[in-house]
């Protein structure tokens, strides 16, 4: 494709995933009480076990509807996440033959429950975070955490373990395209440990090391699950080549 069919395509994906996620903050807004209870209940938990006062606070007039927006369009993204992956696939993906198309997406599908799986561990991070952040509070003062403040780190939380869950499947989708070798990918295994283990680090803001281990392995073995079967991808083909080539 040339570059500006190109853009033409990242355009209406573009736009495609944006119609599927405003049907999906659609839904969200709907559902914004219940969400916006999970979303308090680690501060209320640190909150009880602590003996301090930890609430969100709403700073301005207009921050209660801007917090439903923002909760609203944070649904909507894990809502129609099929749809958006499957955009962003469609985009990477859309030179390939049928055989190769109907191969990449069996990883499609599983790019779902991987981006769901991210976001349910960063889900289980989430209240070992708020309760170490809210332990450095002064016993005699109260923490009054900004609404807008607080759903943007839970926000970057989600999405980040989410799509650092959906990148093997991305590597693999490229490999599939011919676009990247599994032998390219084998010699940055080390970098791509390194990445895993500061992104734990960061994203896991606790002081034991057990939790930053047990969020750098998942992301380590779908690194190397993706590297397993890039080896196997490149195999067939370097002996299909091969065959055709000796004809």
């Amino acid at each position: 494709m040339a570059l500006r069919e190109h853009l033409l395509e990242l355009r209406k994906r573009l736009f495609l995933a944006a119609c599927g996620l405003v049907v999906g903050a659609l839904v969200g807004w709907f559902l914004y009480e219940p969400l916006l209870d999970a979303l308090q209940a680690p501060l209320q938990q640190a909150a009880e076990e602590q003996g301090k006062l930890i609430t969100l606070n709403f700073s301005g007039m207009a921050s209660a509807l801007d917090m439903k927006v923002k909760v609203s369009l944070f649904l909507g993204v894990l809502v129609s996440c099929p749809w958006w992956l499957y955009q962003l696939w469609a985009f990477i993906t859309p030179g390939l033959t049928s055989a190769e198309r109907r191969y990449a997406i069996g990883f499609l599908a599983a790019s779902v429950p991987l981006f769901l799986g991210g976001a349910l561990l960063a889900w289980w991070v989430l209240p070992h975070a708020v309760d170490i952040l809210a332990g450095f509070v002064p016993d005699d003062a109260t923490n009054l955490a900004d609404a807008q403040g607080y759903l943007s780190f839970v926000m970057r939380l989600v999405l980040a373990f989410g799509l650092a869950f959906v990148m093997p499947v991305v590597l693999v989708v490229l490999n599939a395209a011919g676009m990247m070798r599994a032998s390219t990918m084998a010699r940055g295994w080390r970098w791509a440990v390194l990445l895993a283990f500061v992104f734990a680090a960061v994203m896991t803001p606790t002081p034991d090391a057990l939790t930053m281990i047990f969020v750098a392995l998942p992301i380590c073995g779908l690194y190397f699950g993706a590297l397993g079967i890039s080896y196997l991808h490149d195999r067939r083909v370097d002996k299909r080549d091969a065959a055709r080539l000796a004809l």
